[in-house]
């Protein structure tokens, strides 16, 4: 764990997404970030909030949102300024994300040096990740390089992006980082195994780190009209008419995500090959291969639930009411509020269409 916290180190989280994969338990009111999946107490943003402690000061931690999440952000994160929760009008992906609250922070501090991280992420070791998050920072703060963490694949994954790294030489100053080849998009099977026998490829977690001034010459030079947008508001951040000309000119910028905006065309790429037991727990399958399991291959998050001749199934009833599940293979057994879910594992791709009725 970190000692001292350099006062220049910013954090920001990412959580405007509205998506209900967890359907019954997040929804378009509640997203996923919001949620405590694993009945530990803490929601998915209050954990990412939490493993920067020793890193980044409460009053450098920013989250980027939008307008329907301001007081649950407040709620569940106390700790930061409600100046520090910036309010997106619209969703536009994150390469407008990235560069309001770029050049917000530049407004504060010019020699700021940033990660940034999406908010509903799960990592489960915490001293490696804040070992590699140090390592990178202080890299980024000697170059004019961007970092991103790129994780060992433990196996041909197919809803990850990878990156391709150049692994034939480290970078000077970091024997841990090397240069980034090339991204590539979400594979089929058959060229994830291929990724994963190559020795060179890596899952893009999505989580950057850079020096403020670094990014925001990225971006002025390969997206300048969006530049433009933020850079004119400079004498504004900070004060109360940030909000409204937010409102009024961030529906203007391009509906496009970093990667493609940056990452793909700045030649100051590096990747931190790591292992600190990442996954973005996007469905309930990816929970029940990560969550603990009994002798059957049963995940059960609940006080008070009982499993009779049951194999392979995840029950997530944090209520408080009896559960007892009989005679059931591969199977989601979910509840929240009014609305039980049970579903086959292997059919969850249809819960949208459950929620949806």
């Amino acid at each position: 764990m970190a000692t001292q916290i350099n006062s220049n180190n910013n954090l920001v989280i990412m959580a405007g997404g509205v998506g209900s994969r967890f359907w019954p338990m997040s929804t378009t009111e509640c997203p996923k970030q919001f949620i405590d999946v694993f009945g530990t107490g803490r929601t998915f943003i209050q954990m990412t909030y939490d493993r920067f402690k020793g890193l980044i000061a409460p009053e450098n931690v920013w989250v980027v949102t939008s307008r329907q999440y301001a007081g649950i952000v407040a709620e569940q994160l106390p700790e930061i300024p409600k100046t520090n929760i910036l309010l997106e009008p619209c969703r536009r992906n994150t390469a407008p994300c990235i560069a309001y609250v770029s050049w917000r922070i530049k407004a504060k501090n010019s020699k700021a040096n940033i990660v940034v991280t999406p908010s509903d992420h799960l990592v489960t070791d915490v001293v490696e990740f804040q070992r590699v998050v140090a390592s990178s920072l202080k890299f980024t703060s000697e170059t004019d390089s961007i970092v991103t963490l790129g994780m060992n694949p433990t196996r041909p994954e197919t809803g990850y992006g990878y990156i391709q790294a150049d692994l034939m030489e480290p970078s000077l100053s970091n024997k841990e980082i090397y240069r980034v080849d090339s991204f590539k998009e979400k594979p089929n099977l058959a060229t994830a195994q291929k990724y994963i026998k190559s020795k060179e490829y890596y899952w893009n977690s999505g989580i950057f780190i850079w020096s403020v001034s670094t990014i925001v010459n990225a971006l002025r030079i390969y997206e300048p009209e969006m530049s433009r947008i933020f850079e004119d508001m400079l004498p504004i951040y900070g004060t109360d008419k940030e909000q409204a000309i937010i409102d009024e000119r961030f529906p203007l910028c391009e509906n496009i995500s970093i990667d493609y905006a940056v990452l793909e065309k700045a030649d100051e790429i590096f990747v931190f090959p790591a292992n600190f037991g990442w996954s973005d727990v996007g469905t309930w399958g990816s929970l029940h291969t990560i969550a603990p399991t009994d002798a059957q291959g049963n995940n059960v998050i609940g006080n008070n639930v009982k499993l009779f001749e049951s194999r392979n199934c995840i029950v997530h009833t944090t209520e408080e009411k009896r559960v007892v599940v009989q005679g059931l293979d591969g199977y989601i057994v979910a509840e929240k509020g009014d609305t039980l879910l049970i579903c086959r594992l292997d059919e969850e791709q249809r819960i949208k269409e459950f929620s949806a009725e």
